[in-house]
């Protein structure tokens, strides 16, 4: 999934003001990541996962493997936390991020 510079710079703007919903631990992206982060994407479509990894290049590959895992677009990389965006055409309106914030 690609999206444009104009959506990855709102969708950065929304992501701005949420916490963090899914923390990877030191063992990794693991199925048990990648299901809560698959429930949150559905639920939220605009989510902030946090990587407890000390080194870069783990929060790196880490942050690719959940994105491909999930089918989700990686729109931004900024130290420990990541957002990850997918769109659900059946998004309920109140608990959407990129519904309620848009």
């Amino acid at each position: 999934m690609s999206l444009t510079a104009r959506e990855k710079k709102q969708f950065r703007q929304i992501a701005h003001h949420l916490d963090a919903v899914i923390i990877v631990g030191e063992q990794g992206v693991s199925d048990g990541v990648i299901a809560e982060t698959e429930r949150a994407l559905a639920d939220h479509e605009l989510i902030k996962v946090k990587l407890n990894l000390v080194e870069r290049t783990d929060r790196k590959s880490a942050a690719a493997q959940l994105a491909d895992a999930c089918g989700a677009a990686l729109v931004h990389s900024i130290g420990k936390v990541i957002v990850l965006y997918r769109h659900n055409p059946k998004a309920n309106p109140k608990l959407s991020n990129v519904l309620r914030y848009a």
